[in-house]
């Protein structure tokens, strides 16, 4: 089958997002499909551009009215898919529903072409909150068009339990791991210290305060406690460092309160064999400890099936049925109180599992096999 996956931005080499629709692509052609890439970007000139497989199929210009155009005009699109024969699109929401990408979807449909679109996160509009007004006025238009969009689709893939989105049948996958990708986890103890890494483009959501602040009351409540470090990496905006939600405690705070500035370990951004090395000096993984901030209950986030892939044990407070009642997983409870850090070393202590054991768990939800419940669900 001819395919194209329509993303609605560009890509980065930090971003776990791009990294994501990268291995999709290639689960895809693993299956069988030839797959062309379609995504927006910025030319060396400044031009903003659209592109299949890194040639332009359209240079809007640039400036303002440029930026305008390139949401407006996916006719270059349309042209493409008739003249290659291109069979199906899978596109990834972006919240950008409109009245443009209606018509776009529309006229696919008229040629014959399937569609679907995958909803990263469900529900998502609480996500918002705590975003700027403009993103959150963006918002406001998607909901007013995002029905009548999903109504242009075959189906909405989601990583959620629902059966219907915005009023459209749902394919209901997991987020899949390339395992080309991931190394298996090589653990080297640091003496009697105990190393915990939380791997996210940190936001609210990611709950890491009540991990920091569970790690504070252990310091605080326990006689002689075992030297245990949090690792970050990732990115940290200074909204989340700062508490300047108001809706939470900032990082920088609870670190201060609790005097354990040199326990929790900011590393930024960390790749290859950087990030090997702080993964190798972990024995236990942080995922999301707060998806019920932005009303999520049931997600299969991307994290929980990287840290298996590797092969390190992990908590997280959502529900996910491809883990929960697996044995090297810890669940936290989904509310705002601190994580029990005191229950994270018993169970280190008490559990002890091969990485390739954990890793042989998710050998089913390679991109490769959730990629072909999708085609063969369309």
């Amino acid at each position: 089958m001819k395919i194209l996956f329509l993303v609605y931005h560009g890509f980065s080499d930090v971003s776990g997002i791009s990294k994501k629709i990268h291995y999709q692509v290639k689960g895809l052609r693993e299956g069988g499909h030839e797959v062309h890439l379609c995504y927006y970007g910025f030319a060396e000139n400044g031009h903003r551009c659209r592109y299949i497989d890194d040639t332009v199929i359209k240079d809007y210009g640039a400036g303002r009215l440029a930026g305008i155009r390139q949401r407006m005009d996916y006719d270059p699109i349309v042209d493409y898919c008739k003249q290659t024969g291109i069979q199906f699109v899978y596109a990834r929401c972006f919240q950008n529903a409109n009245p443009f990408l209606i018509r776009f979807f529309r006229k696919l449909g008229k040629l014959g072409i399937k569609s679907v679109t995958e909803i990263p996160t469900y529900p998502y509009d609480q996500e918002f909150a705590t975003f700027p007004f403009s993103v959150r006025m963006g918002l406001k238009v998607d909901q007013l068009f995002r029905n009548r969009l999903s109504k242009e689709m075959s189906a909405i893939v989601t990583f959620s339990d629902a059966e219907t989105i915005f009023g459209q049948r749902t394919i209901r996958i997991s987020n899949g791991v390339d395992f080309d990708s991931i190394p298996v986890h090589q653990y080297q103890p640091q003496g009697d210290e105990i190393h915990l890494i939380g791997v996210a483009e940190v936001h609210i959501w990611h709950g890491f305060d009540r991990l920091m602040t569970g790690l504070g009351e252990y310091y605080k409540n326990t006689p002689n406690p075992r030297q245990v470090f949090f690792h970050v990496v990732g990115g940290v905006h200074p909204f989340d460092m700062n508490g300047d939600s108001g809706k939470v405690e900032g990082f920088k705070s609870i670190i201060d309160r609790y005097g354990i500035q040199d326990k929790v370990i900011f590393h930024g951004q960390l790749f290859g064999e950087e990030l090997d090395r702080v993964f190798n000096q972990s024995c236990f993984a942080i995922g999301s400890l707060g998806r019920h901030r932005s009303g999520i209950t049931v997600i299969k986030t991307l994290k929980n099936r990287e840290y298996a892939t590797r092969g390190i044990p992990f908590i997280y407070s959502e529900t996910d049925s491809d883990f929960d009642n697996q044995p090297y997983v810890l669940k936290a409870l989904p509310d705002e109180s601190p994580v029990n850090v005191r229950q994270i070393l018993d169970f280190i202590d008490t559990h002890h599992f091969q990485p390739q054991d954990i890793r042989r768990t998710v050998e089913h939800l390679t991109w490769k096999i959730q990629m072909k419940k999708v085609i063969d669900e369309a």
